[in-house]
């Protein structure tokens, strides 16, 4: 083969490895999640359900709006990373640091978006809008 096809054939290689992995992270992305943390003790509320898939997809949040690795202060958290739960930095129970409460720290980034899209359909006023009955 001449020298002008191998370099033809790598780049075709090289194009399908890429597109299988960009593929195969948009797999990874769950349509829903379930946000429910066994770990509060006494919820007021039933879960949420979060439609992941929609926000990412159709609303286009970007993935570290909600999923964070501070360091030095700066969120280092990207794309591809392996995602923790909340609850491993965020206590049930209390503030530690610079980690709010962790049903505060739901709140608070659900909520500060949802508040910044008044009238858009992004429920924030209503507990009901977001949680499910409490079993």
């Amino acid at each position: 083969m001449r020298k002008g096809n191998w370099v033809l054939v790598f780049l075709a290689i090289v194009g399908l490895v890429f597109l299988a992995i960009g593929t195969l992270q948009a797999v990874d992305v769950p349509d829903t999640v379930k946000i429910y943390e066994s770990s509060i003790k006494d919820h007021k509320k039933g879960p949420v359900n979060f439609s992941h898939k929609k926000h990412s997809a159709e609303y286009k949040v970007a993935c570290a709006e909600c999923h964070h690795l501070y360091k030095d202060g700066k969120n280092t958290w990207k794309e591809g990373d392996a995602v923790q739960k909340c609850s491993a930095c965020h206590d049930a129970e209390k503030k530690q640091g610079n980690a709010d409460k962790l049903n505060l720290a739901y709140h608070k980034n659900c909520q500060t978006c949802h508040k910044e899209l008044k009238g858009k359909e992004a429920p924030w006023k209503k507990c009901a809008d977001c949680h499910a009955e409490k079993q």
